[in-house]
């Protein structure tokens, strides 16, 4: 402790808006979010977004195979602050998705922010001056630019590290080869032998489209068994008196939308509504997920009824859910059409001309198509070393430990946005996205007013959360039998790393106000109230805020005469 003799009041208000250096890396629906609350809520802050493409947008610039949408509903897919009326359809295509975060990202000022074409590819924590060293190499030029934090953020996702399928000979093959997330729009698939590898939500999407080209033979290799849903949101679609079975939405509906606010948000809320009530079906054995179970399976089987084989073939015998689940329109009635033939034998090798089976058959193809999802159980394709350098990578073996999914500790001010366990088996990922972002301004904030040079989770906690996910999971439909992305190992091993432990609305009330008291810290100073500063609060201070904010109505929370009654606490309990 320091004595008297030595302290000196600091010279600032107590608010102390120190200057803080802020990188971030990507700029997603994850960057892009923070690329509008850090400005919006912090002051003095050096602020840089680095994104490695050519634009922003993340996954949703880079896929842009044919089909490609999100595959729930598009007004559950955006910023809660910002909605869009005017989505052409229900699952929303890929191309609309992007202009809309684009669009978001110019409205709100984020470009400013943003490199494009800037490729992090190592970040490292030097504890001698409490900052994070970047190298970024700037891909227009090849040049390496030398960069530092003092809080580092990780937006890039789970979905961005391309995962080929590990088939001997695929570098041999000599005809047009592609990556779902690396699409060559150039190619022409008409009258051409098709090859797809893969039957998870990518391939889903992709064949329905390449089935419908003309003269195209498509052969779908297809080794796992998945469940292929009803419509999400279709109950909403038929209290609504809207055909579920058609997702686009007329003119006049997109007008009403864009005219009626009251309809547009009654329609958003029954979406938000019905989405957040199936988290049901994700616990083994509950009468949700049985009915799931016996639902689906007559609707898949009524529409491969063409080629009932193929039901045989692809019917999960695990529970729904397990792996992602996803609506599909189009997909099983393409499956079932006389140019497309379903293979669920083995893959031995590819050649330079086409695929050879376990069996002995060999395939000729003119293209092929890797529909094989990404590497989402491993930590950045960057190196990241923390305290006493120990990199991410070695943290994260054999899978990912973190505190409650944006922090881990080693790590000092080192924040992930949709890290390990953070995404969804139902309800609305942007809203958690938001949560996240959230949580680290305010992280961000505590470190800045209260003079910390670093802030971690303590090793502890960490290990207290992890202990909670394999327990939580337990109990759950994901660790049934099946490979899926949500698991350690590549998806085949025991650890769930995908999902968040419970559902989007336990997230939301988990990470609404942080436990300070479950971090570490070290002080700028050694009186650690030092930041009370001179006495003066900036408000005080000409432009520096309102001297008398608190009469304003927007600051204020009036009481009703029966305070018990208020209808905010009511749809929510009051937290600290």
């Amino acid at each position: 402790m320091g004595n008297a003799a030595s302290f000196t009041i600091k010279d600032e208000p107590v608010e102390n808006l120190r200057p803080l250096k802020v990188r971030v890396i990507g700029a997603g629906f994850s960057g892009i979010y923070l690329g509008i609350r850090v400005p919006q809520r912090l002051r003095n802050v050096d602020f840089q977004i680095y994104e490695k493409n050519e634009d922003v947008g993340g996954t949703w610039f880079e896929n842009r195979y044919p089909g490609c949408a999100c595959d729930i509903p598009a007004h559950s897919y955006q910023y809660s602050f910002d909605p869009n009326p005017d989505w052409s359809a229900f699952y929303a295509p890929a191309k609309e998705i992007w202009g809309y975060l684009r669009g978001m990202a110019d409205k709100y000022g984020v470009m400013k922010y943003v490199k494009l074409s800037h490729k992090v590819t190592s970040c490292t924590w030097d504890d001698s001056v409490k900052k994070w060293k970047i190298k970024i190499e700037d891909l227009n030029t090849g040049k390496i630019i030398d960069d530092d934090a003092d809080i580092l953020i990780s937006a890039r996702g789970a979905l961005n590290d391309i995962a080929w399928p590990k088939i001997p000979g695929l570098d041999t093959f000599k005809g047009e080869k592609m990556h779902s997330a690396a699409w060559n729009q150039k190619y022409d698939f008409t009258n051409k032998r098709v090859g797809v590898i893969g039957g998870g939500s990518s391939a889903i999407q992709i064949v329905p489209n390449l089935q419908k080209l003309e003269g195209v033979n498509l052969t779908c290799f297809i080794r796992s068994k998945t469940w292929i849903s009803n419509p999400f949101g279709d109950n909403v679609m038929i209290q609504l008196g809207l055909d579920p079975d058609l997702i686009e939405f007329s003119p006049e509906q997109r007008k009403e939308f864009a005219t009626n606010p009251k309809k547009f948000f009654e329609f958003r809320k029954m979406i938000e509504i019905d989405t957040n009530m199936v988290h049901g079906v994700t616990l083994q054995g509950s009468d949700m997920q049985k009915g799931a179970v016996e639902a689906f399976r007559a609707m898949m089987r009524k529409r491969l009824e063409k080629k009932p084989e193929i039901a045989e073939s692809l019917l999960p015998s695990f529970a729904v859910g397990c792996r992602r689940l996803t609506p599909g329109p189009g997909y099983l009635e393409a499956l079932v059409e006389d140019n497309v033939e379903f293979i669920s034998d083995k893959i031995s090798s590819i050649s330079e001309t086409g695929v050879s089976l376990e069996n002995g058959r060999n395939i000729e193809l003119d293209a092929l198509v890797c529909a094989t999802g990404f590497n989402t159980s491993s930590p950045p394709p960057f190196h990241v070393f923390g305290k006493d350098g120990r990199s991410l990578q070695q943290k994260f073996t054999p899978y990912p430990e973190t505190y409650l999914t944006v922090a881990t500790d080693g790590f000092p001010n080192f924040f992930m946005m949709l890290g390990p366990n953070s995404a969804i088996g139902s309800g609305s990922l942007t809203i958690m996205i938001e949560t996240e972002g959230d949580y680290i301004v305010k992280c961000i904030r505590k470190l800045q007013k209260e003079d910390y040079a670093s802030m971690m989770p303590k090793a502890e906690r960490v290990r207290d959360f992890s202990a909670y996910i394999d327990e939580y999971f337990k109990k759950t439909v994901y660790m049934d039998e099946c490979n899926s992305w949500y698991r350690s190992e590549g998806g085949k091993g025991n650890r769930i790393t995908g999902l968040w432990p419970g559902s989007p609305l336990h997230c939301l009330e988990t990470l609404r106000s942080p436990r300070w008291e479950d971090f570490e810290y070290e002080s700028k100073d050694e009186n650690r109230l030092r930041w009370l500063g001179n006495g003066w609060s900036v408000t005080q201070i000409e432009g520096g805020g309102d001297p008398a904010w608190y009469l304003e109505p927007s600051m204020m929370n009036v009481p009703l005469e029966k305070p018990e009654e208020d209808e905010e606490f009511k749809k929510r309990p009051f937290s600290n």
